[in-house]
């Protein structure tokens, strides 16, 4: 009920911005799971949307902010996760077996997963960049500030 409340406690435009990206969100979930159970699609290409998911999220909450933030937000917490990996205690395995340590903390160290982000959330920086003309949406709200 709070990330509700969260959503909806902007100006207008900004709400309205802030429930994009939260649709986008909850569609690359949904996507991130369904490439997770096909077998002809790549295992990279999950690692990919789960950067751009990353970097979604940190965008519902930094909203105010440029979106180079995001970015490296959104990198360091997904090269955070992938160098944990490399931690092997029992207790973290035993997290890591279930759906949501799967689906979370990945299972194991791949420098193939650190491209896949890197790729994942320079695609989506681009993209809002240049596709959507993120960069004139920031100037406008940041000078009403």
């Amino acid at each position: 009920m709070r990330i509700f409340v969260f959503l909806f406690s902007l100006k207008s435009d900004l709400k309205k911005y802030r429930l994009y990206y939260f649709l986008l969100f909850l569609g690359i979930i949904f996507l991130g799971i369904i490439s997770r159970k096909i077998d002809f699609i790549p295992l990279c290409f999950g690692d990919f949307l789960y950067a751009v998911m990353i970097y979604i999220l940190t965008r519902i909450f930094l909203i105010k902010h440029k979106s180079i933030r995001s970015a490296f937000i959104s990198l360091l917490i997904c090269y955070s996760i992938e160098f944990f990996q490399l931690y092997q205690e029992d207790w973290i395995i035993a997290v890591r077996k279930t759906l949501f340590g799967k689906y979370i903390l990945g299972q194991g160290f791949l420098w193939t997963d650190i491209m896949a982000y890197t790729i994942g959330i320079s695609f989506i920086f681009i993209t809002e960049k240049i596709i959507l003309k993120k960069s004139s949406y920031e100037t406008r709200f940041r000078i009403k500030q």
